[in-house]
């Protein structure tokens, strides 16, 4: 008798956060590609987060394909000094999505921003700061989608900044030019839409400490 885990798990098994997580991306994706409509999105989607079991996860995707692969790490040239350090730094460790669903979230100050990151607000709101963060690799994507809810972005100047998101019956816009993007800067791809709500990117200085020189300075 085999010990062995079964290559698909269990559907009586319990599904955990990052399941849960895994399925709402593929319904994103399937949304931004014209899959599904907004209402079967929002059922499915509301779905995938009261699940408790594989059993009910598995058929929110079962008429899907699957997943496009991971971005391609973006080529870069030597780091230049303001960005050293910041690229594959070790700041406080997060999670590759965040949820506000009647609620509101928050990243900011020192964190990672991972390769790519989801943010959902639906019917509510949430806030990306990158102005301290570390980036896991040079190309980071974060997805977006906002349903009646808001999202705010906050990166600093000489990023690369890509913004491909679209709104309908929304917003999603770019408010500020970041300026020339720096040798090794990180380059943020932001994607996603916006439906009756928002998405907004903005620019602005990274933080002083009282007292001393600009952070960038410092790394």
């Amino acid at each position: 008798m085999s010990d062995e885990r079964p290559e698909k798990p269990l559907p009586e098994l319990r599904a955990s956060d990052a399941d849960r997580d895994r399925v709402a991306e593929r319904l994103r994706d399937a949304v931004a590609e014209g899959r599904l409509d907004m209402e079967e999105f929002e059922e499915r989607l509301e779905a995938a987060y009261t699940s408790r079991t594989y059993a009910e996860l598995e058929p929110l995707t079962r008429d899907l394909p699957a997943p496009a692969g991971a971005p391609v790490d973006h080529p870069s040239a030597a780091v230049a000094e303001p960005w050293r350090g910041r690229i594959g730094g070790a700041g406080t460790s997060a999670s590759s999505s965040a949820v506000a669903v009647m609620s509101g979230f928050q990243r900011k100050g020192r964190w990672t921003v991972p390769a790519r990151f989801d943010a959902v607000a639906f019917w509510g709101g949430g806030q990306l700061d990158l102005r301290e963060a570390d980036f896991a690799q040079r190309e980071v994507v974060i997805n977006c989608v906002a349903i009646m809810g808001g999202i705010e972005i906050t990166v600093p100047p000489g990023v690369e900044l890509d913004v491909r998101g679209f709104g309908f019956m929304g917003a999603f816009d770019q408010r500020d030019n970041p300026g020339p993007f720096e040798q090794g800067a990180p380059r943020v791809v932001v994607t996603g839409f916006a439906f009756w709500g928002g998405v907004e990117i903005k620019v602005k200085q990274r933080k002083r400490p009282p007292g001393g020189p600009s952070l960038r300075k410092e790394l």
